[in-house]
C-alpha cells in the first residue's frame, strides 16, 4: 500500500510499505478521509518532540471498518482513560496523553490500524448515515472547537470576535452561529484569506486592519462577549484582551510558537473588566461524538468548507495549500 511518511524537517515522502495487520483488541480500517491541518504544516517544517521518524503522518481520520464495512470516524488526541485527570472527567489535559500521526501511524495511508487504547476509550464512532466521510473527517478539528467554545461558555446573545480565518476560524464561526450568539465577527491580516472565508460562512462582518478599533466600533464601544484568538500569534492575544467587554470571557485557542511564547498582557483589563481567560487543548472522545452529531444534524455545515480533495499523491500539495492561506479545508482521499 501507499502512506506518506515523515522522515524529517521538510521530507515527507510518499512510498510503499506493507499492509497493516490488526492486532488483540485493535481494529484494521480502510481510510476513505485523512484532512490536513496547520499542524501538519508545523510538523512538515519543524518536526515534533513527539514524532521518531519515520512516521506516518494524518490524524483527522474517516474510513470503514475492514471486514465489516462499518463507517467511522476515529479520535486524534488520545487520553490513557485512567490517571487523576481523566478520571475527573478532564480528558483533553490528560498528561499521558498520545496522539494519532504522532506516537501511532496516521491516517495518511491506504490502510491502517487503530490501538486498542483508542477503543478503550470510546475513541472509534460510528459516522452517522447521511455524513459523508470527508465531512466526517473534518469531525476532529470541530470538537477541538467545540472544546474551545465550552471552555469560553459561547452562548445565546453573545457578540463573538473570531481572529482567524482559517479553517478553525471558520468552524469557530459556525459554532458560534449554532450557539446562539447574537453577532459574529471574523478578523484577519490576510485579505484574501479573508474574504474567502466570509464568502462561506457569512460573518456579520469582517475586519483586516485596526481590529481593536474596528470591533469596538462593531459594538458601539462595548467590546465583544467573547474574543477567540484561532490564530497562532502573540499580537492576536494581546488586542484580544483590549477588544473584550466587561465580563468577557478570551479563549487563547491557538498555540504560541515554542520560541515566542510570551505576550505583553495587562493585568489591570482583567482585574478591572473582571475578564476570564481560558486556554483549549484538543479535544475529547466525547466532543468527537458530539461534533459528529452536529454536523449530521446541520447545525454545523462542514461539506462546503472541504475546498480541495486530493489523492495520496498530492499530499505535499495539500500541505503547501495550507501553508500559504490558498485553502479553507484540504483533504486526503488515500
Amino acid at each position: 500500500m501507499k502512506v506518506a511518511r515523515f522522515h524529517a524537517p521538510g521530507d515527507i515522502r510518499v512510498e510503499d510499505a506493507p499492509e497493516p495487520v490488526a492486532g488483540p483488541g485493535e481494529l484494521k480500517i480502510r481510510v476513505r478521509n485523512c484532512s490536513t491541518c496547520g499542524t501538519d504544516v508545523k510538523i512538515f517544517k519543524h518536526g515534533h518532540h513527539h514524532i521518531r521518524p519515520p512516521r506516518v503522518m494524518g490524524h483527522e481520520i474517516a474510513g470503514e471498518v475492514v471486514g465489516t464495512g462499518e463507517r467511522v470516524q476515529v479520535i486524534a488526541a488520545i487520553p490513557c482513560g485512567t490517571c487523576e485527570e481523566c478520571r475527573r472527567g478532564r480528558r483533553t489535559v490528560c498528561p499521558n496523553q498520545e496522539s494519532m500521526g504522532y506516537h501511532y501511524d496516521g491516517g495518511f495511508a491506504e490502510y491502517m490500524v487503530i490501538p486498542a487504547k483508542v477503543r478503550a476509550v470510546d475513541g472509534v464512532n460510528a459516522i452517522p448515515p447521511g455524513v459523508g466521510f470527508a465531512e466526517a473527517s473534518v469531525a476532529e478539528p470541530l470538537a477541538c472547537v467545540l472544546n474551545g467554545q465550552s471552555l469560553a461558555r459561547v452562548g445565546a446573545g453573545d457578540d463573538v470576535v473570531v481572529m482567524g480565518a482559517g479553517p478553525i476560524g471558520c468552524l469557530h464561526v459556525r459554532l458560534a452561529r449554532a450557539r446562539g450568539a447574537a453577532r459574529v465577527f471574523l478578523v484577519d491580516v490576510n485579505a484574501e484569506r479573508l474574504a474567502m472565508a466570509a464568502d462561506l460562512v457569512r460573518p456579520d462582518a469582517v475586519v483586516d486592519t485596526d481590529a481593536v478599533d474596528q470591533v469596538l466600533k462593531l459594538t458601539g464601544g462595548r467590546g465583544a462577549d467573547v474574543v477567540i484568538t484561532a490564530a497562532a500569534s502573540g499580537a492576536a492575544q494581546e488586542q484580544a484582551l483590549r477588544m473584550a467587554a466587561r465580563q468577557a470571557r478570551i479563549s487563547f485557542f491557538g498555540g504560541l510558537p515554542k520560541d515566542a511564547p510570551i505576550i505583553a498582557l495587562d493585568s489591570n483589563l482583567v482585574h478591572y473588566r473582571e475578564l476570564t481567560i481560558v486556554g483549549a487543548n484538543g479535544s475529547s472522545p466525547a466532543h468527537n461524538a458530539e461534533a459528529l452529531q452536529l454536523i449530521a444534524e446541520g447545525l454545523v455545515p462542514v461539506a462546503d468548507l472541504i475546498t480541495h480533495r486530493l489523492p495520496l499523491s498530492q499530499v505535499l500539495d495539500g500541505i503547501d495549500l495550507v501553508s500559504r492561506g490558498a485553502a479553507i479545508k484540504v483533504t486526503i482521499e488515500p
